[in-house]
């Protein structure tokens, strides 16, 4: 008798020509936000699975946990677990199988070294995001085998909605990012001061910055010591034709007392009250007489010469009142949080104090309240030290917090503490796991996980294509010869000197009278502009940019090259190397990644260009994100954005009108995908006169020569295309996941980078705008 083998309800018998079963995860459907309810209820087409357009870290970065967290809800569902912190997957109860591809001993590095042979990747998957290097396992990261999510003491006032003090599980404190920048034994009032480069990193008003010319200085000047007293303090504002103006001012002593708390009426004409926020209203506000200068005089007088001001977010309470004051203790800083993030004032009232703030049934917050708040957590911080605060877990807390109010301790222990085998087997499935022999992991003896080891990446190839219609989560891992220690490095370098180089433009020649800063103006105006220099090694005068982004290095290509300047036909092209031979390929590939289709570039944008967006938003149909980048020091808006659309042809559109005569800004279409400037700028700054020749170390070259098929390059082409052919046989509804878990060694690490889409999932219809 022939061996059966059952899934689903169904019986497939060896031998006879299976069928693809789609397999739907169990769960309950996922509640939309409320930004996307009302159009929905309109769409009579049925729904599809759909991941969000835009990531919420800054820096793209994902780390193992966060993965983790997705996996489990895509198994799940809301019903069962939180949302991602990091993502939004709608209509979850619609996927049909999710499966995962990890290309064991390849990187991020990998990726954009031989980006052109990636091709089905680049052009299919438009979620792209870094990963931290992979630790000893980096599968049971993933899937929540190895550390059991961590949850320590956690204060008696959080009873009920997250685990009591008695949830005991042991932390390694000394990993806790409060007792890396703090220690493990009490600290006094002065440590927790920022320093000036803290202040001038987080953007908070200093003495001589030219963004503060107009500031007044509160004149504390005094010594501060562990003593000096302490004044919490908020700030409301509202939206002016100037920008964000202050409505109320609120001035907490440590006792607790208010010493100021005062209503002012901006300068500027009101646009938005944000009364949500602020809790003005036009009818609070008409009576008022208070100005800011009135503010700015009380304050002055109010505060000792050694007064310490804290405050949640201090710098925008600062920036509004248009005041400079050198000691300050942030409590969104105080509490450090992973990943750059900060913890909610209203969060960390509850799970420090045991109290309960804005709440919901207020109209906006309150000032008071709020400096008040802010001046209790640093006297809890100063008071029981870092390690208790360390021990609270606080990380754990949010995340699951946020997401959703758990109904029971047991629950949430549950939820924290579950990895993605134990969900599948809470519904009677099974994880298939395909690897090759010798890279069998932790998860290869779990109970709950049908491994099937190869002995080469081709056999996992051929039993993926068997067994991954038969389970409704699959893992297939392939496994690659990383480069050596002296090739990473070397290729590290290349690789930035490549993207140095392409950003970079020679133009003229000029004449000897030019204008030079009419020059300037004009190529200032394509984008952020690194270097300029002047080229006299040539009869006549030549310039040599350097840009900070691909697309205004190709801009000025496209626009200037073989065009009348000051006089003169210029030429306008980029160093010609061994690293920009491929240039024009590269450039037209990147245009056709998917994650830069439907987005494009826009220089010239002033500070007002998102509100004045978002007025003649009519004008964009399909508009998804603005992403408006900082300087890193300053924290001014450059002069340049991205916009996103849901279509190719949307973008065009869209780019037509923006670089037209209403507009008059220049722009194109987008080159680089988000996640690349933060990787580029973490890269060794490497630099070298044009035209020195950089020749692949021996090792590269034989490799090559040999045609080994595990060598990356050839294996970037060859299972790209495999994994391609694999994917297009996946069902409609497939969450699918590319991996490159980057590389860690004695010599160095280097970051992994993740793909990820849902086969045939519908497109955002309905704008995203951020920052």
């Amino acid at each position: 008798m022939e061996p059966e083998r059952k899934r689903s309800g169904r019986t497939l018998k060896k031998g006879r020509k299976r069928k693809r079963i789609p397999s739907k995860l169990v769960g309950a459907a996922e509640a939309m936000r409320s930004l996307w309810d009302s159009e929905e209820r309109q769409q009579p087409v049925a729904k599809k699975a759909r991941l969000s357009t835009i990531l919420f870290a800054e820096n793209c970065e994902v780390t193992h946990g966060q993965l983790c967290e997705l996996l489990k809800y895509a198994v799940l569902g809301k019903s069962n677990f939180p949302k991602p912190s990091w993502c939004q997957l709608f209509h979850q109860n619609h996927l049909n199988n999710v499966v995962v591809f990890i290309l064991q001993g390849l990187s991020q590095l990998h990726f954009y070294k031989f980006y052109l042979e990636f091709g089905f990747l680049r052009k299919t998957f438009k979620h792209k995001f870094h990963l931290p290097p992979p630790s000893s396992d980096f599968l049971a990261d993933i899937i929540g085998l190895q550390k059991k999510q961590i949850i320590g003491n956690l204060p008696k006032a959080m009873e009920g909605s997250l685990p009591s003090a008695s949830s005991k599980v042991s932390i390694n404190l000394q990993k806790d990012l409060i007792i890396q920048k703090y220690g493990s034994k009490k600290v006094g009032l002065t440590r927790c001061l920022l320093t000036k480069e803290e202040m001038k990193t987080y953007h908070f008003p200093l003495q001589g910055f030219p963004d503060c010319e107009n500031f007044v200085p509160t004149k504390c000047n005094g010594s501060v010591t562990d003593n000096s007293p302490l004044f919490g303090l908020d700030c409301e504002m509202c939206l002016t034709s100037k920008g964000r103006e202050l409505t109320r001012i609120s001035l907490v002593a440590e006792g607790g007392g208010c010493v100021m708390d005062e209503l002012v009426k901006p300068d500027n004409k009101i646009l938005d009250y944000l009364t949500s926020f602020s809790g003005i209203t036009k009818k609070i506000l008409n009576p008022v007489t208070t100005k800011l200068k009135d503010v700015q005089r009380q304050l002055k007088i109010l505060l000792p010469p050694d007064a310490v001001l804290v405050g949640h977010s201090l710098d925008l309470d600062l920036r509004a009142l248009k005041m400079i004051h050198p000691y300050v203790i942030d409590t969104s800083l105080l509490y450090v949080r992973e990943q750059g993030r900060r913890f909610k004032l209203k969060f960390l009232a509850k799970a420090i104090l045991g109290k309960d703030i804005q709440c919901p049934d207020r109209l906006g917050h309150d000032a008071t309240e709020d400096a008040r708040t802010a001046l209790e957590l640093t006297r809890y911080f100063l008071k029981y030290g870092p390690k208790k605060i360390a021990e609270l877990n606080l990380e754990a807390l949010s995340s699951y917090q946020e997401s959703q109010e758990p109904r029971n301790t047991a629950e949430v222990v549950q939820q924290l503490n579950t990895s993605v085998l134990e969900c599948l087997d809470s519904v009677g499935q099974k994880l298939l796991f395909l690897t090759r022999e010798a890279d069998a992991s932790a998860l290869s003896s779990s109970k709950n996980c049908q491994t099937v080891k190869c002995l080469s990446n081709k056999e996992v190839l051929e039993q993926a294509r068997v067994e991954i219609p038969l389970f409704p989560f699959s893992i297939v891992q392939f496994s690659f010869e990383p480069f050596s220690p002296s090739l990473t490095e070397e290729m590290n370098k290349r690789i930035k000197i490549k993207w140095t180089e392409m950003s970079t433009v020679y133009a003229g020649p000029f004449n000897k009278t030019c204008n030079l800063r009419a020059l300037k103006r004009l190529f200032n105006s394509f984008g952020p502009v690194r270097s300029m220099t002047l080229v006299l090694e040539t009869h006549q005068p030549h310039l040599c940019v350097q840009y900070e982004v691909l697309e205004a290095a190709q801009l000025a290509i496209e626009s200037l090259d073989g065009t009348l300047v000051e006089g003169s036909c210029i030429k306008v092209q980029r160093p010609v190397t061994e690293l920009t031979l491929d240039c024009d390929t590269l450039v037209n590939e990147l245009e056709r990644d998917s994650e830069n289709r439907g987005t494009i570039y826009l220089s010239g944008v002033s500070e007002t260009f998102k509100e004045n967006l978002l007025q003649q938003s009519s004008l964009f149909l399909g508009l998804e994100a603005v992403i408006l980048p900082k300087d890193l020091k300053s924290g001014k808006q450059k002069r340049y954005c991205f916009l996103r659309f849901r279509t190719f042809g949307s973008a065009h559109r869209a780019l037509n009108i923006l670089t037209g005569k209403d507009w008059k800004l220049k722009g194109r279409h987008a080159l680089t995908p988000r996640h690349l400037h933060a990787w580029l700028r973490g890269l060794p700054c490497e630099s070298r006169l044009p035209g020195v020749r950089v020749l692949p170390p021996p090792s590269e070259q034989e490799a090559l020569q040999m045609l080994k098929m595990d060598h990356p390059k050839i294996a970037a082409w060859h299972w790209g295309r495999k994994i391609g052919k694999l994917y297009h046989n996946l069902c409609s509804g497939t969450l699918c996941l590319i991996l490159l878990p980057g590389t860690k060694s004695t010599h160095g690490s280097l970051s992994g980078l993740g793909l990820m889409g849902i086969k045939d999932e519908e497109e955002s219809t309905t704008p995203n705008v951020c920052l």
